[in-house]
């Protein structure tokens, strides 16, 4: 599994993620929190409803973290 990226339209940490991921050369898969399911899976996987969501199929980080970030991408 990929980098993948959970967001929603309107939330500031979101694009600042979306940007160091960028700045930072990663290649990701952006998933838009809009579906009750979605939400639902993010719930099951962190405890939370919190976005941005990082991860790589082994580790996951909510917010914007940039050292754990970069550890999800080395």
């Amino acid at each position: 599994m990929g980098l993948k990226i959970y967001t929603t339209t309107n939330c500031p940490d979101c694009k600042v993620v979306k940007s160091y991921l960028l700045a930072m050369g990663a290649n990701f898969e952006e998933v838009m929190v809009n579906s009750p399911e979605i939400a639902a899976y993010i719930e099951k996987k962190t405890g939370t409803r919190k976005v941005p969501v990082i991860e790589n199929g082994k580790k996951v980080v909510v917010g914007f973290k940039p050292d754990e970030i970069k550890g999800l991408i080395s």
